[in-house]
């Protein structure tokens, strides 16, 4: 028997969504190479990204608050970031 019911989604679209990159420590070009990912995307201002070193300054996090209209950009985003030089992990 074969079912079709669609799992529902957890995100309801349009929202604010905020990916969260780790790469690595003291490196201003893995920021704007995040900027330039999302912003194929969608477009995004430095203003909508916040930066924090880790405590031993070997990693970074680069928050990155963005509006999402749909599941596509959601992924396309995902998708664009994971081609980052140096990423070691996206939330």
């Amino acid at each position: 028997m074969s079912s079709s019911r669609q799992t529902p989604e957890l995100i309801e679209f349009p929202c604010h969504f905020e990916y969260k990159v780790f790469g690595p420590g003291n490196d201003a070009s893995f920021i704007d190479s995040v900027q330039s990912a999302v912003s194929s995307v969608v477009l995004v201002s430095r203003d909508a990204m916040r930066q924090r070193n880790s405590s031993g300054g070997k990693y970074q996090c680069v928050s990155v608050l963005v509006s999402l209209q749909n599941r596509r950009q959601l992924d396309k985003i995902y998708a664009r970031l994971r081609l980052v030089d140096g990423l070691k992990y996206i939330l």
